[in-house]
């Protein structure tokens, strides 16, 4: 890499590691009951837009710093005959793996304080629910950095799994001046509705018709998320 190249790089990430605090920053102080009818939403599209997700591997991640909570609709797609993976890091700079989840898996901690499971079957996903620190309007994701998902999806290109990137309205921006390691989401869900990339740019296809009926409010799944998620005492006691 030549010298100029790898200024042009470096001054690359250090503009994206300013654009990512500040679109931390900016979600980390949404409120708490608007982070909740936002996730509700994004729950609903997903349910409504994408109906094979009931019946595949889905892939998610456990949210941190205001990241939509996938843990609910995993839930109701659990009931519904899916399977529910969370990734793993292996090794530095190597492709993550998916490990099974299911209430009752043994967690350990891992990077950024992560929880994952320690053991357990390895699947491959048919579909990844992808957390977004932000997203351009041709479906680039900016994450936290690491690349550990540029290298993972790269690695699944052959099994060809869906890839939703999932985030607010508020991560929304022009271009993360893709690379060539830089892969695109096919999807991206927000509380807005469903985005479909189309020819090299993103495409709003609107609220997943489903959701136009009235429906109840989604029930609080606390027992089936994590054991002292909502505050309760991890040890039953």
């Amino acid at each position: 890499m030549t010298r100029a190249k790898y200024m042009q790089h470096a001054e690359l990430m250090v503009w994206r590691k300013a654009l990512r605090g500040g679109l931390l920053a900016r979600r980390q102080a949404v409120s708490a009951d608007q982070l909740q009818l936002w996730r509700i939403a994004i729950d609903r599209h997903l349910q409504f837009g994408f109906p094979g997700l009931a019946k595949g591997v889905v892939a998610f991640c456990w949210p941190i710093r205001n990241e939509y909570d996938a843990r609910h609709l995993l839930h109701r797609l659990r009931l519904d005959g899916a399977t529910a993976v969370l990734p793993v890091v292996i090794a530095p700079k190597a492709p993550l793996v998916f490990r099974e989840w299911h209430p009752g898996v043994e967690m350990a901690l891992g990077k950024l304080d992560i929880p994952y499971p320690k053991a357990g079957a390895e699947l491959i996903p048919n579909t990844v629910l992808l957390p977004m620190n932000g997203f351009d309007r041709a479906g680039y994701r900016l994450g936290y950095g690491g690349g550990f998902f540029d290298r993972t999806l790269e690695h699944l290109r052959a099994s060809k799994p869906l890839v939703i990137g999932v985030s607010f309205e508020l991560a929304a921006i022009d271009t993360i001046h893709p690379q060539p390691w830089d892969l695109p989401m096919d999807y991206v869900v927000t509380e807005r509705g469903v985005y479909r990339r189309d020819e090299d740019r993103l495409e709003f296809l609107g609220v997943p018709q489903a959701q136009r009926v009235e429906l109840s409010s989604p029930v609080c799944y606390a027992a089936d998320i994590a054991p002292g998620y909502f505050g309760e005492d991890p040890a039953g006691g």
